[in-house]
Protein backbone atom coordinates (compact mmCIF):
# COMPACT_ATOMS: atom_id res chain seq x y z
CA UNK A 1 0.00 0.00 0.00
CA UNK A 2 1.28 3.47 -0.73
CA UNK A 3 0.74 6.58 1.44
CA UNK A 4 -2.67 8.21 1.95
CA UNK A 5 -3.55 11.73 2.80
CA UNK A 6 -6.53 13.95 3.50
CA UNK A 7 -7.01 17.05 1.72
CA UNK A 8 -10.04 19.54 2.42
CA UNK A 9 -11.06 22.42 0.13
CA UNK A 10 -13.41 25.40 1.26
CA UNK A 11 -14.44 28.36 -1.04
CA UNK A 12 -14.98 30.89 2.16
CA UNK A 13 -17.19 33.13 0.41
CA UNK A 14 -15.19 36.59 0.00
CA UNK A 15 -17.73 39.06 1.10
CA UNK A 16 -18.80 38.05 4.95
CA UNK A 17 -18.18 34.35 4.59
CA UNK A 18 -16.06 32.01 6.83
CA UNK A 19 -14.03 33.65 8.99
CA UNK A 20 -10.55 32.70 10.40
CA UNK A 21 -11.75 30.72 13.65
CA UNK A 22 -14.37 28.64 11.76
CA UNK A 23 -11.61 27.50 9.39
CA UNK A 24 -9.27 27.10 12.22
CA UNK A 25 -12.16 24.73 13.71
CA UNK A 26 -12.63 22.84 10.89
CA UNK A 27 -8.66 22.24 10.17
CA UNK A 28 -8.22 20.74 14.05
CA UNK A 29 -11.84 18.37 13.67
CA UNK A 30 -10.76 17.47 10.17
CA UNK A 31 -6.88 17.74 10.72
CA UNK A 32 -6.43 17.51 6.94
CA UNK A 33 -2.94 17.13 5.56
CA UNK A 34 -3.39 20.05 3.07
CA UNK A 35 -6.04 22.25 3.42
CA UNK A 36 -7.11 24.18 0.23
CA UNK A 37 -9.33 27.50 0.44
CA UNK A 38 -10.33 29.84 -2.37
CA UNK A 39 -11.77 33.28 -1.74
CA UNK A 40 -9.03 33.62 0.71
CA UNK A 41 -8.64 36.92 1.98
CA UNK A 42 -5.42 38.58 3.90
CA UNK A 43 -6.82 37.22 7.08
CA UNK A 44 -6.37 33.73 6.29
CA UNK A 45 -2.62 35.01 6.53
CA UNK A 46 -2.64 34.36 10.03
CA UNK A 47 -3.64 30.69 9.83
CA UNK A 48 0.20 28.77 10.46
CA UNK A 49 0.13 30.95 13.69
CA UNK A 50 -2.55 28.57 15.38
CA UNK A 51 -1.25 25.68 12.98
CA UNK A 52 1.89 25.59 11.81
CA UNK A 53 2.76 24.53 8.66
CA UNK A 54 3.61 25.77 5.53
CA UNK A 55 1.26 28.16 3.48
CA UNK A 56 0.64 30.29 0.48
CA UNK A 57 -1.91 32.64 -0.91
CA UNK A 58 -2.13 34.32 -4.07
CA UNK A 59 -5.03 37.05 -4.71
CA UNK A 60 -6.90 36.89 -8.43
CA UNK A 61 -5.51 39.95 -10.33
CA UNK A 62 -6.98 43.11 -9.25
CA UNK A 63 -9.07 41.13 -6.71
CA UNK A 64 -8.37 41.23 -2.35
CA UNK A 65 -9.21 37.54 -2.45
CA UNK A 66 -8.15 34.62 -4.44
CA UNK A 67 -6.37 30.80 -3.41
CA UNK A 68 -4.84 29.74 -0.40
CA UNK A 69 -2.79 26.73 0.35
CA UNK A 70 -1.99 25.26 4.38
CA UNK A 71 -0.28 22.16 4.42
CA UNK A 72 1.65 19.95 6.88
CA UNK A 73 4.51 18.95 4.50
CA UNK A 74 7.02 21.17 2.40
CA UNK A 75 6.37 22.41 -0.72
CA UNK A 76 8.72 21.29 -3.09
CA UNK A 77 9.19 25.05 -4.91
CA UNK A 78 7.08 28.00 -3.59
CA UNK A 79 3.65 27.55 -5.25
CA UNK A 80 2.92 29.86 -8.37
CA UNK A 81 0.03 31.12 -10.11
CA UNK A 82 -1.02 30.10 -13.05
CA UNK A 83 -3.28 32.50 -15.16
CA UNK A 84 -6.51 30.78 -17.45
CA UNK A 85 -8.12 31.78 -20.25
CA UNK A 86 -10.50 34.08 -18.68
CA UNK A 87 -13.67 35.65 -19.51
CA UNK A 88 -14.75 39.58 -19.26
CA UNK A 89 -15.35 40.29 -15.88
CA UNK A 90 -12.58 38.42 -13.60
CA UNK A 91 -9.85 37.06 -14.48
CA UNK A 92 -9.02 33.50 -13.21
CA UNK A 93 -5.91 32.01 -12.02
CA UNK A 94 -5.24 28.55 -10.86
CA UNK A 95 -2.74 28.21 -7.75
CA UNK A 96 0.15 25.44 -8.65
CA UNK A 97 1.57 24.09 -5.35
CA UNK A 98 4.32 20.93 -6.48
CA UNK A 99 5.31 18.32 -3.29
CA UNK A 100 7.65 16.43 -5.69
CA UNK A 101 5.97 13.06 -6.36
CA UNK A 102 2.64 14.96 -6.99
CA UNK A 103 1.09 17.89 -7.63
CA UNK A 104 -1.81 20.34 -6.94
CA UNK A 105 -3.99 22.52 -8.53
CA UNK A 106 -6.31 24.76 -6.47
CA UNK A 107 -8.95 26.08 -8.32
CA UNK A 108 -12.18 28.42 -8.76
CA UNK A 109 -13.13 28.63 -12.36
CA UNK A 110 -15.33 30.75 -14.20
CA UNK A 111 -19.01 30.55 -14.72
CA UNK A 112 -19.15 29.50 -18.44
CA UNK A 113 -19.62 26.11 -18.67
CA UNK A 114 -17.33 26.27 -22.33
CA UNK A 115 -14.77 28.20 -20.41
CA UNK A 116 -14.48 26.73 -17.23
CA UNK A 117 -13.63 23.12 -19.50
CA UNK A 118 -10.93 24.85 -21.60
CA UNK A 119 -9.55 25.91 -17.99
CA UNK A 120 -9.46 22.72 -17.12
CA UNK A 121 -7.37 21.30 -19.82
CA UNK A 122 -4.58 24.38 -19.75
CA UNK A 123 -4.51 23.44 -15.88
CA UNK A 124 -3.48 19.68 -16.78
CA UNK A 125 -0.80 20.01 -18.97
CA UNK A 126 1.16 22.15 -16.15
CA UNK A 127 0.57 18.98 -13.60
CA UNK A 128 3.07 16.11 -12.94
CA UNK A 129 1.70 12.63 -13.72
CA UNK A 130 0.45 12.16 -10.59
CA UNK A 131 -1.75 14.99 -9.88
CA UNK A 132 -5.23 16.26 -8.13
CA UNK A 133 -7.35 19.51 -9.35
CA UNK A 134 -9.50 20.33 -6.43
CA UNK A 135 -11.66 23.46 -5.82
CA UNK A 136 -14.43 25.48 -7.08
CA UNK A 137 -15.05 24.56 -10.77
CA UNK A 138 -18.05 26.37 -11.10
CA UNK A 139 -18.67 23.41 -12.88
CA UNK A 140 -22.28 21.97 -13.73
CA UNK A 141 -22.05 18.27 -15.25
CA UNK A 142 -19.22 16.04 -16.71
CA UNK A 143 -15.94 17.72 -16.58
CA UNK A 144 -14.46 16.13 -19.40
CA UNK A 145 -11.25 15.80 -18.66
CA UNK A 146 -9.26 13.27 -20.08
CA UNK A 147 -6.78 10.85 -18.16
CA UNK A 148 -8.30 12.55 -14.68
CA UNK A 149 -11.04 10.58 -12.20
CA UNK A 150 -13.94 13.07 -10.49
CA UNK A 151 -13.03 11.65 -6.93
CA UNK A 152 -14.94 14.01 -4.67
CA UNK A 153 -18.29 13.79 -2.76
CA UNK A 154 -21.74 13.41 -5.06
CA UNK A 155 -23.80 15.37 -2.50
CA UNK A 156 -24.42 18.97 -2.74
CA UNK A 157 -22.22 21.56 -1.93
CA UNK A 158 -23.76 24.55 -3.17
CA UNK A 159 -27.25 25.98 -3.40
CA UNK A 160 -27.59 28.76 -6.64
CA UNK A 161 -29.59 31.94 -6.17
CA UNK A 162 -29.74 30.04 -2.60
CA UNK A 163 -32.32 27.54 -4.12
CA UNK A 164 -31.07 25.07 -6.40
CA UNK A 165 -28.78 22.28 -4.89
CA UNK A 166 -25.78 21.54 -7.07
CA UNK A 167 -22.11 19.69 -6.63
CA UNK A 168 -19.51 22.30 -7.87
CA UNK A 169 -16.68 21.98 -5.21
CA UNK A 170 -14.77 19.04 -6.67
CA UNK A 171 -11.43 16.78 -6.37
CA UNK A 172 -9.58 15.08 -9.91
CA UNK A 173 -7.56 13.53 -9.26
CA UNK A 174 -4.70 11.51 -11.95
CA UNK A 175 -2.67 8.44 -11.03
CA UNK A 176 -3.96 8.64 -7.33
CA UNK A 177 -6.52 6.14 -5.47
CA UNK A 178 -9.76 7.38 -3.61
CA UNK A 179 -10.40 6.15 -0.68
CA UNK A 180 -12.63 8.02 1.13
CA UNK A 181 -14.92 11.03 0.11
CA UNK A 182 -17.20 13.25 2.43
CA UNK A 183 -19.35 17.07 2.77
CA UNK A 184 -18.59 19.14 5.92
CA UNK A 185 -21.24 21.53 6.87
CA UNK A 186 -20.70 24.95 5.43
CA UNK A 187 -20.46 26.93 8.45
CA UNK A 188 -20.70 31.00 7.53
CA UNK A 189 -19.84 30.44 3.73
CA UNK A 190 -22.20 29.80 1.02
CA UNK A 191 -20.12 26.67 -0.23
CA UNK A 192 -19.82 23.10 2.06
CA UNK A 193 -16.43 21.88 2.84
CA UNK A 194 -15.53 18.63 1.15
CA UNK A 195 -12.75 15.95 2.31
CA UNK A 196 -11.47 13.46 0.27
CA UNK A 197 -8.51 11.02 1.08
CA UNK A 198 -6.50 9.48 -1.31
CA UNK A 199 -3.36 6.97 -1.10
CA UNK A 200 -0.11 7.54 -3.69
CA UNK A 201 1.08 4.71 -5.84
CA UNK A 202 3.61 2.78 -4.36
CA UNK A 203 6.17 3.67 -6.62
CA UNK A 204 5.44 7.55 -4.99
CA UNK A 205 5.97 6.74 -1.59
CA UNK A 206 9.31 5.98 -1.01
CA UNK A 207 10.03 9.86 -2.83
CA UNK A 208 6.85 11.59 -0.54
CA UNK A 209 7.95 10.11 2.59
CA UNK A 210 11.48 11.72 2.00
CA UNK A 211 9.55 14.75 2.42
CA UNK A 212 7.06 14.24 5.19
CA UNK A 213 7.50 17.20 7.99
CA UNK A 214 5.07 16.59 9.92
CA UNK A 215 3.84 19.11 12.56
CA UNK A 216 1.62 18.89 15.51
CA UNK A 217 -1.79 20.37 15.48
CA UNK A 218 -2.17 22.37 18.67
Amino acid sequence: MGHSFKILSWNLLNKSGATLDEVIALAREQAPDILLMQEAKAEIDALPAALPGHYARIPLPGRVHGTACWSRFPFARPPVSCLLPSGLVVRRTAQLIDFGSFSIANVHLSHGQILNRRQLRRIAEMLRPRALVMGDFNLVGPTLLPGFQDVGPRLPTHRMIDLLPIRIDRCLTRGMTPLSADVMPSFSSDHHPIVVTLRLGQSAQSSWRTRLAKVAYR
